[in-house]
């Protein structure tokens, strides 16, 4: 099915009500269920009805060379439908392009989960003079994070894309994708892709024959993590040090060289053609309400088959696992804990694990966050050796500008170093809850709280292993005294 070719149920969208578009889109039996029901399931999907996810299938994927099976480049990608009727899409105005990413429900996916179309739509604003820019955020650092750099090396003509649709829609002059330092190969497939469309005439004076112009241009980062903060980043293309400015002004108002600007992640740029092509409603009909569409999902840690993989919203965690990734090492109940977003978000225990979903509103209800990555925990794993380590990464990212979060990491970080040995005691780790929560929200960009909710992650679910080790180096300690005094 080509890209642009609508899904029956959108067809029949524009000759039915929605009434009977939704009946039409699940089952009979299901729909007379619906029918019949005089307050539905608030979490059913807005437009099939459905209450189960999963199972995405592949004519509804939207990236298909995340694993570099196919040519990345411009002939390759036309055959996978990219740049399909890109002309007439961007001849449909900004206002179109808004209203359509709306209705497809698409919220941000490097993380925080604000929804895309109104992200977008402060930016469209009467026009007085100065440029406007939109800004994809390719600075993929988290721990365990790697869908973004999939589509570089992959699917760089739909980023390309999308870059233009998303610029059309904020009126944007150009594009800069700022690239992490260390991301090589995903530069270069990128930049030859920016290459190809410029010299198709796809991007630059006229783009695509629009008679709207556009450029794109790339920027390396140095690796810092402090540059995935919008406006760390913004400070660093202009040459500036990497540290977050305070808002207001926000980057719409005030952003790069002193303009309009947008900050956006690069998975959620590189699905805006296909929506647009395929319709806001298609995507909509993805997930749960409020949750709605597909996602990549980065797995990595003790499965047997780590991957990056494209499903539905709203999936189940444990069988997005099972299914992708060949489930856990040594099978479930070998399960200690899964971190679900990276490790900027708190780990949960495997029972939550067993009937969690995979969305932000499910895992924002037990105290984690959807994030950007999976990183799944065996029972071979030392818990808190673990989250001492994410201490020490954001002791070390910390850019030093914030009072509570450049001090606040240091004592996260000796605190769960005492920790990890056993040497503190069992009063401590309320100071160390304390501590956590004089960092949360106390600071200019995020990076407190992600250095304060692993810990708290540990606090609230493993805290009896705290404890034990505690009292397991107390005994250890009381027998050495005692062989000493008696060799005495």
């Amino acid at each position: 099915m080509r890209p642009s070719s609508l899904p029956p149920t959108a067809a029949a969208a524009t000759t039915t009500s929605p009434v009977a578009r939704n009946m039409r889109a699940v089952p009979a039996t299901m729909a007379r269920t619906y029918a019949s029901t005089s307050t539905p399931d608030p979490n059913a999907n807005p437009i099939t009805g459905k209450t189960t996810f999963g199972s995405l299938s592949d004519e509804d994927r939207i990236f298909t060379n995340l694993y570099l099976r196919h040519d990345y480049r411009l002939k390759g990608a036309l055959k996978r439908g990219d740049w399909y009727k890109t002309k007439e899409l961007v001849l449909k105005g900004h206002e179109w392009i808004l209203d359509e990413m709306k209705q497809s429900g698409l919220r941000g996916r490097g993380g925080a989960g604000f929804p895309t179309g109104l992200k977008w739509s402060f930016m469209n604003k009467p026009l007085d003079g100065r440029p406007r820019y939109l800004v994809v955020n390719a600075d993929e650092g988290e721990p365990g994070t790697c869908k973004d750099r999939e589509i570089m090396r992959g699917d760089p003509h739909k980023l390309i894309e999308g870059c233009l649709l998303a610029g059309v829609a904020m009126k944007a002059n150009a594009a800069y994708i700022y690239i992490r330092g260390e991301f090589y190969q995903e530069a270069s497939h990128l930049q030859e892709a920016i290459n190809e469309a410029y010299e198709a005439g796809l991007i630059g004076k006229n783009a695509c024959g629009s008679g709207y112009d556009f450029d794109v241009y790339i920027h390396r980062g140095a690796g810092a993590y402090i540059c995935g903060e919008e406006t760390s980043l913004i400070e660093s293309i202009e040459g500036k040090q990497g540290k977050p400015r305070l808002k207001p002004p926000f980057p719409a108002d005030v952003g790069l060289f002193g303009c309009p600007s947008t900050v956006t992640n690069v998975e959620t740029v590189a699905v805006a053609p296909t929506i647009l092509r395929r319709g806001g409603k298609w995507f909509a009909s993805f997930g749960r309400a409020r949750n709605q569409g597909t996602k990549l999902f980065c797995i990595s840690g003790h499965v047997n088959n780590p991957c990056t993989v494209e499903e539905e919203m709203s999936i189940p965690l444990r069988e997005l696992i099972e299914k992708h990734c060949g489930g856990v090492r040594g099978g479930w109940d070998n399960l200690l804990g899964i971190v679900p977003g990276g490790c900027s978000v708190p780990v949960l225990p495997k029972h939550i694990c067993d009937d969690v979903l995979m969305d932000f509103d499910a895992l924002r209800d037990v105290t984690s966050g959807l994030g950007t990555a999976v990183i799944v925990m065996d029972k071979s794993t030392d818990i808190v050796r673990a989250i001492s380590r994410f201490a020490k990464f954001y002791r070390h990212e910390s850019c030093g500008q914030c009072t509570p979060c450049r001090e606040g990491t240091k004592w996260l970080e000796m605190m769960m170093d005492r920790f990890e040995d056993g040497q503190g005691r069992p009063e401590e780790i309320d100071q160390l809850w304390e501590l956590t929560k004089q960092i949360e929200g106390h600071t200019i960009c995020a990076l407190g709280d992600a250095a304060a909710w692993p810990v708290q992650g540990l606090i609230r679910h493993f805290r009896p292993e705290l404890e034990n080790r505690m009292a397991q180096f107390q005994r250890s300690l009381e027998a050495q005294q005692q062989a000493q005094q008696l060799h005495a």
